[in-house]
């Protein structure tokens, strides 16, 4: 059995003193995906980057204080692939992939457009060249499980207000439709819908700081393991992580029936 979690943190620093690595000493997993780091290499401490029992990886953004991934593995990658070889996305540090035997492990974090038309725009081209990619990944041959804040919700189902949500960055006509092709056109699937077809509130991942969206439960499911068929179909049981708050986000647990 192989379990992985995808967490955004919202800055690693204010995770750790909200309790984040005491929990990653419990939770027992195999591979654990960061998103959303907020800091640069030389501001993780040895026990940030490194936590007893694990080892970590990362992708900074050259910006301070802003984006960058990371996974922590209890098992040594066979090889390590640190961005897209597009300079501008990886200069925001939202790609990196751990290969294992087995299979490949991505951390991702796909842009945000809420703050601004120009952010919109540019999440939007990160989505048209990203997709080639994923393109690529399926016709390796690999089996490939991409975690992370992938910032679209994909349906109604997938957050509380989606009426009033459907001119909002995130639930826009044009990202659900690119997330779409992902899954139809691909083939890659969606975990968390796949085991819970159904699911609704208890699958959302991210709730605004604003008009007490997480008393009320007022979420979003935009966090995401989405995987190529085969690990999908080996995919046996998923979980959103929600006695503890470390962000704005919530982690997401899934077992594979997959050696690690």
């Amino acid at each position: 059995m192989m379990r992985i979690v995808t967490a955004n943190l919202n800055g690693i620093r204010s995770a750790t003193g909200k309790g984040f690595f005491d929990w990653l000493a419990s939770v027992e997993a195999d591979v654990v995906c960061v998103q959303e780091l907020k800091a640069q290499a030389g501001d993780l401490t040895p026990a940030m980057r490194a936590p007893a029992g694990w080892d970590g990886w990362f992708s900074y953004a050259v910006k301070k204080g802003y984006s960058g991934v990371g996974v922590y593995s209890r098992h040594h990658p066979v090889r390590i692939v640190e961005g897209l070889g597009m300079p501008d996305i990886d200069d925001e540090g939202r790609y990196l992939q751990l290969d294992f035997p087995a299979l490949s492990v991505v951390s991702l974090y796909l842009p945000s457009g809420s703050s601004s038309p120009e952010r919109q725009a540019v999440k939007f081209d990160f989505m048209e060249r990203f997709l080639p990619h994923l393109a690529q990944l399926t016709a390796s041959g690999r089996e490939f499980i991409i975690c992370g804040d992938w910032n679209i919700a994909h349906r109604e189902i997938d957050l509380k207000n989606w009426k009033s949500n459907q001119g909002s960055s995130g639930f826009l006509p044009e990202e659900r439709a690119w997330l779409s092709r992902v899954f139809d056109e691909l083939g890659w699937v969606d975990i968390y819908r796949r085991l819970y077809p159904e699911a609704g509130p208890e699958g959302y991942t991210w709730w605004s700081h604003r008009g007490q969206a997480w008393a009320r439960n007022v979420g979003w499911r935009i966090d995401y393991q989405i995987a190529t068929a085969a690990a999908a179909a080996r995919a046996c049981r998923a979980a959103v992580y929600k006695e503890q708050r470390f962000s704005d986000h919530a982690p997401l647990i899934v077992d594979y029936d997959i050696a690690p």
